[in-house]
Parts: structure tokens; sequence; C-alpha cells
């Protein structure tokens, strides 16, 4: 590469050469996932504020405001109550349905909703990210803290709904704060991970009601899924068995229905839960940092 010309003895030097003189870097270069972290740690504020901001602004225009952040998941689960409970019978052999599946939608939902909203965080955000320097990770974890917000305000709607249905004040209710709490960082890593995806294939945005749909379907969000494993091949067992959603769910029911035993839930299952916790929010933030010059360009 020819040298360019300049004064104080500058000519000769390459574009890359004289940068480094002046102490030059690339515009939106990425950081050491060290540096990037601390970054995003100080933007702490800011993605509170932002998720706040876009929670009310979501429901101004609504007459109910934000009252439909508890009808939302009250809608649906009577709507799932009616066709899987009372036409299709998969309430047979579960004790407490009404608390069983409102548990498991409104738990499945703050996944459904985080993951969604992540993978449309960058490309509905151009402007924001075209204007502004800041971690872009940012904006899948506001997104993710939209949905625990959300989440937080229907609980005790649920809370509610479980004591009504004839479940008991335990001591196992404790147990919702360390559940949240790791499905936050698996929602949080799944957004991001989604998020770089979305932001290359923006057409997954419309594909992905359809794989959440089917990912529903095999959580027992609202039929138990061992009566189905216990017939299936050992395989398809361990899977279903193992599957996130079903874990969270499961644990959640556990935590609020003294009509849920632990002889229900998978062998260790706590440690089941910390990795999938630790593997998908660990490994979705390290995959959405790699691309991170890469967000707004194009």
């Amino acid at each position: 590469m020819a040298g360019v010309a300049g004064p104080d003895g500058d000519s000769g030097l390459s574009p890359g050469d004289l940068a480094a003189k002046y102490g030059l870097a690339v515009s939106g270069k990425r950081p050491p996932l060290g540096e990037y972290t601390r970054r995003l740690w100080s933007r702490r504020h800011f993605i509170v504020a932002f998720a706040t901001a876009r929670l009310t602004a979501t429901y101004t225009a609504a007459r109910l405001g934000q009252i439909w952040q508890v009808m939302t998941p009250l809608l649906n689960a009577a709507v799932y109550y009616l066709i899987f409970g009372l036409l299709l019978g998969t309430n047979r052999g579960i004790p407490n349905f009404i608390a069983y599946l409102c548990t498991g939608v409104f738990v499945f939902q703050f996944t459904q909703s985080a993951v969604l909203s992540g993978t449309r965080s960058i490309a509905d955000n151009l402007g924001l990210i075209r204007a502004l320097h800041f971690p872009r990770a940012c904006l899948p974890i506001a997104f993710t803290v939209i949905q625990l917000q959300e989440l937080l305000f229907s609980m005790g709607v649920l809370g509610v709904i479980v004591l009504a249905t004839g479940e008991p004040l335990t001591l196992r209710w404790v147990l919702i704060l360390p559940i949240l709490f790791l499905q936050s960082v698996f929602n949080a890593g799944l957004a991001m991970l989604m998020a770089r995806i979305g932001a290359k294939t923006t057409d997954m945005a419309q594909l992905m009601p359809f794989i959440i749909r089917t990912w529903m379907y095999t959580s027992g969000v609202f039929w138990s899924v061992t009566t189905f494993t216990h017939k299936a091949p050992h395989w398809v067992a361990v899977i279903l068995n193992n599957n996130p959603a079903l874990i969270f769910n499961d644990l959640m029911r556990y935590a609020l229905m003294d009509s849920v035993s632990s002889s229900s839930l998978p062998h260790h299952v706590w440690i089941i839960t910390l990795a999938w916790a630790v593997v998908v929010g660990l490994g979705g933030y390290m995959f959405f940092w790699k691309a991170e010059e890469e967000y707004g360009r194009g």
C-alpha cells in the first residue's frame, strides 16, 4: 500500500501506521470480551430505563393499559383450557388442572416473548444503533427485562389463581426467585443468540412464531409429557424430559403447587436447570459479541 504524505515526517507511513501513531481506532471495533462486559455492566441503568419506557409505551394506546399484561396470558389460558381441558380431555390424571395450565402458560410466555422480541431487537432498532454508540447486547437484554417485568406483574395474579384453586401457601414458594433468575439468564442468552441470527436473516422473525409454537406443544404447557414419554423410544423421552421449557414449567409448578411432588421432576433437576442457564446464557452472549462490529451496517 502506498504511503501517505503528511507533516512531521509522516510521509511514507501507511494508513495503518498513521492510525497507530496517533492513537486512532476503527469505528465500532469489537472490544475484548472482558472490556465489552465491563461496558455492558456500566449501561445497566440504561437497560432498565429503556425496558421500562418501552413497556409503558406498549400499552399507552390501549384503553385497559397495562392490564393487558395479565389479560393476555389469562385469555390464552382460557382458550387452552377450552380446547385441551374440556374438548380434548388432556386434564385427565392432572390434579388441579387450572393451576397447572395457568402456571405453564405464564412461564412459557416469558420465554416465548423474550425470544420473539430478541429476534427483532436489532432489525427493529437500526436507527438507535446507528445514532448512538453502546454495547449492542443492551437491546436483546433490555427486551428480556421487559418480558421479566411483565411476568412479575402477572405473578401476583397467578398466585391468586393457585391459592383460589385450593393450593396452600408453602415455603416452596421461595423457590420462585431462583427459578425466575435462572430462566431470565436462559432467556437472555437465547434472545441474544436469536438477535444475531435475526439481524442477518430478517425472515427469521416470520419463521420464529411457528418454531416457538412447536416448542410449546412439546413443553408440557397444557398436557403432561409423561403420558407420552412412557410409550416413546428412550432417546425421545430423554430429549423431551430435558427440554428446558418443560423443566422451567415443572419447577415453577413444584414451587407453587403442593399437589405437584418432587418425584415428578427429573433427577438432578437443579443441576440440569443451572446447566441450561449457564450454557445458553453464556453461549448466547459470546455468540452475539462475536458479531458486534456487524450490527447496523450494510
